[in-house]
C-alpha cells in the first residue's frame, strides 16, 4: 500500500510570495521509493495523498523585526506611525537594533516628510513599490501569478472553512489544499502547518499516520528603499512608477541576477541561508524587475531551467517577450540545465522582434586557432580561449501606434546586445579578445543598417581597464599593462583594438549634470572614469563590472536609476543579501532617439 516515509521543508522560515515546497518521500505499493506525487486524479493502487496547510493563529499578534525578520520585534519607532509609514518598516527587535539602522531608517522619515510636502499624499507612491500595507504586514507587489492564482493556493476559491481546531488558546485556519503554499500577508507573524496523508479512493478517508510539520513564523518579505529614476537634462527626479510615459523615450534595464549555480552557502556565508534559497531570491529578483517597468530587459547568469520554467512565463504575464541563450557547455561538465545564459525580454507593446544573432565565443577562438596559431600550440590556444562565454544580439522593430523615436513614418529599428564575459581575471588578453570580437560582430551591424545600438552586460572589466577603454574610447593604448599578457599574439598588432561604434556608458551622464540635487549622484561616480563606483559588492571585492552602453550619435540619455551607496548595503555585509537578490546591482537608463550624426 502506498505509505509516506518522510515528510521536511526545504527552508524552515516561511516567506510571504515565497513558495513553499514540502518533499514528500513516498514507498509505493511495489516497495519502491518515490518523491512524484500522487494526486486524486490519479490514484495508485487505490490510494491518493491528501495535501492540507494551516495558519496556526494564536490569540497574541507578533510584529517583525524589519530589520532582522526571523526575530520577534520589541519596539516600535513612533515616528513612522505619525509619518504614516507602513508600520512593517516601524518595528525593531531591541534597542541596538534600533540604534544601529537609525542612519538608514531616518531616511524613511525625511522622505516621507518631503513627500508630503511636494505632493501632499504622496506617501503611497514613494513607499509602495515594494511594501504598500499599513497592517504591520508587507504587500510585496507580488507577480500576477503570485497575487491572483497562485495564491489561491490550489482551490478554485481563494477562501477555506474558518476555524479547524481550537487548544490551548490556538485556532487554525485552513489556508491550502494543495501540496504548494505561498504565504500571504494575512500569514505574517503566524506558524503554518503541512498536512500530508494518504486516502482511500473509494471511500474518501485517511488511511494511516497524518504527517505534519510545523514552520517558524512567517516574515515579510524584506523591501528596501525603492531606488528612483533621476532626470539627466535639468529637471527633478522621478520616481520609478511616476516616470513620463512619453512614446518619446525608452527605458532598458540590464543586471546579473546571480545564477543559482554559483550563489553557494561557502562563498556568500554572510547571506542567511533562507535569503540565499532560489525559491526567494527568484521571486525577489522578479518583484525588483517587474517594478522597474524597463521597455527591454537584460539579463544574465540565467539558468536554462530557470528561463524556462519561471522567468519567461513570470515576465510574459506582465507583457514582455523573451529570446534567450544559453553559454556552449565544452568547460561545463555538470547538469546541462544549470548552465546559465544571457536572456533578452522586450515588451510586446512597444516593439516586435526582427532578427536574433548569437555570438559563440568558443567559434570564434576555434577559427582564430585554425587560422594563427601553430599545429603544436593548438591545444594550448584553445584551453586558453575557450570559455563557453556568449552574446546574445537582437534587433528589434517599434511598433508603430507607441513609437519612441523622433521620425514617425520611418521604420525605426534597435540593436540590442546583451552579454556575459565571464573570464578569469588572469586572462587579461581573452577577456579584451572576446569584447573586441563582440564589437566587430556589431560593427558588421551597424554597417548594414542605419540602427541605434545598445551594448549591455557584465564584462566582468573594471573601468580604466583594456576592455573598458575599448568600449569606451574606441581604441586600447598600445602602452595599457593589460596588453602586457597576450603569450599567444592574439592582440597584435595593436592598432587593430579599434572599432567605429560612438560608444558611450550611459552612466557617465551623471557626471554632466549640473546643479546641487546631483551632488549626491556624483558622489556615486569614480571622478578619474564617470563610472559608478561599484555595480558589484561581496566581502572580500567592490568595483564596477556591468555597463550600458549606447551609440551617442544616435541615442540620447533622458534618465538614470540611481545608484546606491555603499554604505546602505554594508548593514548586510555585502551582496546578496535579504534585501537585494543579487551580488550586482541593476542598471537602468531610459533615452531618446535623436537626428543621427556623422559616425567616428
Amino acid at each position: 500500500m502506498l505509505s509516506v516515509v518522510r515528510v521536511h521543508l526545504p527552508s524552515e522560515i516561511p516567506i510571504v510570495g515565497c513558495e513553499l515546497t514540502p518533499y514528500v518521500l513516498l514507498r509505493r505499493p511495489d516497495k519502491t521509493v518515490s518523491t512524484d506525487d500522487v494526486p486524486e486524479t490519479a490514484p495508485l493502487d487505490g490510494h491518493f495523498l491528501r495535501y492540507k496547510w494551516y495558519r496556526v493563529q494564536s490569540d497574541k499578534k507578533v510584529a517583525v523585526c524589519s530589520i532582522h525578520p526571523s526575530e520577534q520585534a520589541t519596539l516600535q519607532c513612533l515616528g513612522c506611525v505619525k509619518a504614516k509609514i507602513p508600520l512593517s518598516k516601524s518595528y525593531h527587535c531591541t534597542t541596538k537594533c534600533f540604534s544601529d539602522a537609525w542612519q538608514h531608517h531616518r531616511v524613511l522619515h525625511d522622505r516621507a516628510a518631503s513627500a508630503l510636502n511636494e505632493n501632499g499624499n504622496e506617501e503611497e507612491e514613494v513607499f509602495g513599490r515594494f511594501n504598500s500595507t499599513g497592517s504591520g504586514a508587507v504587500n510585496s507587489s507580488l507577480s500576477a501569478s503570485a497575487s491572483s492564482a497562485s495564491l489561491t493556493n490550489g482551490s478554485a476559491t481563494p477562501l477555506y472553512p474558518a476555524a479547524v481546531t481550537q487548544r490551548s488558546g490556538e485556532t487554525w485556519f485552513e489556508v491550502g489544499r494543495s501540496k504548494t503554499y505561498t504565504p500571504t500577508a494575512d500569514d505574517v507573524g503566524h506558524v503554518l502547518k503541512f498536512e500530508c496523508v494518504v486516502v482511500d479512493a473509494e471511500t474518501k478517508l485517511p488511511v494511516g499516520h497524518v504527517n505534519t510539520i510545523l514552520t517558524s513564523r512567517v516574515i515579510p518579505a524584506p523591501s528596501p528603499i525603492p531606488r528612483r529614476l533621476i532626470s539627466v537634462d535639468g529637471m527633478a527626479h522621478l520616481d520609478v512608477d511616476g516616470r513620463m510615459t512619453s512614446s518619446g523615450t525608452f527605458s532598458v534595464l540590464s543586471y546579473n541576477i546571480l545564477s543559482e549555480a554559483y550563489a553557494s552557502n561557502d562563498l556568500y556565508n554572510y547571506c542567511p541561508s533562507w535569503a540565499l534559497s532560489w525559491p526567494y531570491r527568484r521571486q525577489n529578483l522578479l518583484r525588483e524587475i517587474v517594478a522597474y517597468r524597463a521597455d527591454i530587459i537584460c539579463l544574465q547568469e540565467v539558468q536554462s531551467d530557470h528561463y524556462d520554467e519561471f522567468f519567461s512565463p513570470e515576465l510574459d504575464k506582465h507583457g514582455y517577450y523573451g529570446l534567450y541563450k544559453r553559454k556552449t557547455n565544452e568547460v561545463y561538465s555538470g547538469n546541462t540545465n544549470t548552465i546559465d545564459g544571457c536572456a533578452t525580454f522586450f515588451r510586446r507593446d512597444r516593439f516586435s522582434h526582427v532578427k536574433k544573432y548569437e555570438v559563440e565565443f568558443n567559434k570564434a577562438a576555434q577559427s582564430l586557432t585554425e587560422a594563427t596559431i601553430p599545429t603544436t600550440q593548438k591545444k594550448t590556444a584553445l584551453n586558453r580561449l575557450v570559455k563557453d562565454n556568449v552574446a546574445l544580439i537582437v534587433v528589434l522593430e517599434a511598433k508603430v501606434n507607441n513609437q519612441p523615436f523622433d521620425n514617425p513614418g520611418k521604420r525605426q529599428l534597435l540593436c540590442v546586445a546583451n552579454t556575459h564575459v565571464n573570464v578569469p581575471q588572469d586572462l587579461k588578453d581573452v577577456k579584451l579578445w572576446q569584447v573586441h570580437t563582440l564589437l566587430k560582430g556589431l560593427e558588421k551591424i551597424a554597417a548594414s543598417a542605419d540602427i541605434p545600438m545598445l551594448v549591455c552586460g557584465d564584462f566582468n572589466s573594471v573601468p580604466g581597464s583594456a576592455p573598458h577603454a575599448l568600449l569606451a574610447m574606441g581604441k586600447v593604448d598600445p602602452s595599457h599593462p593589460d596588453l602586457a599578457v597576450d603569450p599567444l599574439n592574439i592582440l597584435r598588432p595593436h592598432s587593430k583594438l579599434v572599432h567605429q561604434l560612438p560608444l558611450v556608458s550611459a552612466y557617465s551622464s551623471f557626471a554632466r549634470t549640473v546643479g546641487l540635487g546631483y551632488e549626491q549622484h556624483k558622489r556615486r561616480l569614480d571622478g578619474g572614469t564617470n563610472e559608478p563606483l561599484f555595480t558589484n559588492v561581496t566581502r572580500d571585492f567592490i568595483g564596477t563590472l556591468d555597463y550600458i552602453f549606447y551609440t551617442a550619435d544616435s541615442l540620447v540619455v533622458e534618465s538614470l536609476l540611481e545608484l546606491l551607496d555603499e554604505e546602505s548595503l554594508r548593514k548586510d555585509t555585502a551582496l546578496p543579501s535579504p534585501e537585494w537578490s543579487s551580488d550586482h546591482i541593476a542598471l537602468l537608463a531610459e533615452f531618446r532617439c535623436c537626428k543621427n550624426k556623422s559616425r567616428r
